[in-house]
């Protein structure tokens, strides 16, 4: 198979879809890769480093789409991608299409097969290629907040850590995931005072068995959304719904309500996010104001460290990279349930059904296109 990998052009996207490493392994297997020159570039990968693990390079990222049976990215196609998709070739990335209407529309159009790295599963549960970059997100989150909380950044100028004899600030953080605890173990670093809230009790009574008293557990409702939130000076909304749209858990009321000068950094953006007075942002302008609280909401946070989470990205995503390439998609599909949970959409159809359900799309099961 000809797997190509273009380089990144979100703003400010400096991962790329695979290392040279993981070519290597793909070459090995005996397929040809493509990469366009300067892909790794900005993380120390070379073209150089490229060549030597089997790579061919090419300069246009139109000759990637056009000579490659399977484009492997880090982001959702822009709009100049998707139109150089074409019926029956792989795509596959972090696509969250949910609340991303004209994404999905311009892929249906292509009649690619477009396999989402959020909505794959793990034989143990969970979702193990978003798992790396929620990590990142989370940890990365509480770093953002410290940043936005000092007086220059628009916040109210707070230590989260505080000092002796100064009380620390108080960090909330809504979703008790992948992207909450690796938050929390952040937040409880420098000394903040952390309240977790989550629906999955089992999961608050983990946590509290690492983190004791070091960390306040509460049941998420409304009311007690609330409360944590206007005493908070930093929040982290870190809710997913796999393949859907996050759920508005922070009402625009409330936001109008919380200390000014407080923080919110909403790692759901890229599901929409989980503040009702979201949206996205990016690196160049990752921040702006609503009613006195700096909203972070950029919708490729790893991004910013882009050679550690090009790596952990890797590590996840080579696996089936190479299934898909082996066997192509219909039969890796076939042979695995967890990859299968991947397909969004193929051959002009929403093959997931939390995507058809948020966009008002016909839904057809993966089967049926499968044979």
């Amino acid at each position: 198979m000809h797997i190509g990998v273009p380089k990144e052009i979100k703003n400010h996207e400096y991962r790329v879809g695979l290392t040279p490493a993981s070519v290597r392994e793909l070459t090995a297997h005996g397929h040809q890769v493509l990469v366009q020159t300067g892909a790794g570039a900005a993380i120390g990968l070379t073209d150089e480093q490229y060549r030597a693990a089997g790579a061919s390079l090419v300069a246009d990222a139109g000759d990637v789409f056009a000579q490659a049976d399977m484009i492997v990215k880090v982001k959702e196609p822009q709009p100049q991608e998707c139109a150089m998709l074409r019926p029956g070739q792989i795509l596959y990335t972090y696509l969250h299409l949910a609340p991303d209407p004209a994404q999905t529309a311009a892929l249906i159009k292509s009649g690619a097969v477009c396999i989402a790295y959020e909505t794959i599963t793990g034989p143990g549960g969970g979702l193990p290629l978003l798992a790396p970059m929620s990590e990142v997100a989370g940890r990365m989150a509480v770093q953002a907040g410290a940043t936005h909380l000092e007086l220059s950044k628009g916040g109210m100028g707070v230590l989260l850590g505080g000092v002796p004899g100064v009380a620390a600030g108080h960090v909330v953080i809504i979703g008790a995931g992948v992207v909450g605890t690796h938050a929390l173990q952040m937040a409880v670093g420098l000394g903040a005072r952390v309240t977790v809230l989550d629906k999955n009790v089992d999961r608050l009574r983990q946590l509290d068995l690492v983190f004791g008293n070091r960390i306040n557990t509460v049941y998420s409702g409304p009311q007690s959304v609330e409360d944590a939130v206007l005493d908070a000076e930093l929040v982290i909304g870190g809710v997913l719904i796999p393949g859907a749209a996050a759920p508005k858990l922070v009402t625009r009321s409330m936001v109008s309500r919380m200390k000014k000068g407080a923080v919110v950094v909403d790692v759901a953006i890229d599901q929409g996010g989980c503040f009702e007075t979201s949206h996205a942002t990016t690196h160049t302008e990752p921040t702006f104001m609503v009613d006195g609280v700096v909203h972070y909401c950029v919708a490729n946070m790893p991004g910013a460290v882009a050679r550690t989470s090009t790596f952990a990205l890797n590590n996840a995503t080579i696996g089936h990279a190479v299934a898909l390439a082996d066997k192509g998609w219909q039969q890796a599909l076939k042979d695995n349930a967890h990859l299968k949970n991947g397909l969004n959409v193929a051959s002009g159809h929403v093959t997931y059904e939390a995507v058809a359900r948020a966009l008002s799309y016909d839904f057809v099961q993966a089967d049926i296109l499968l044979g």
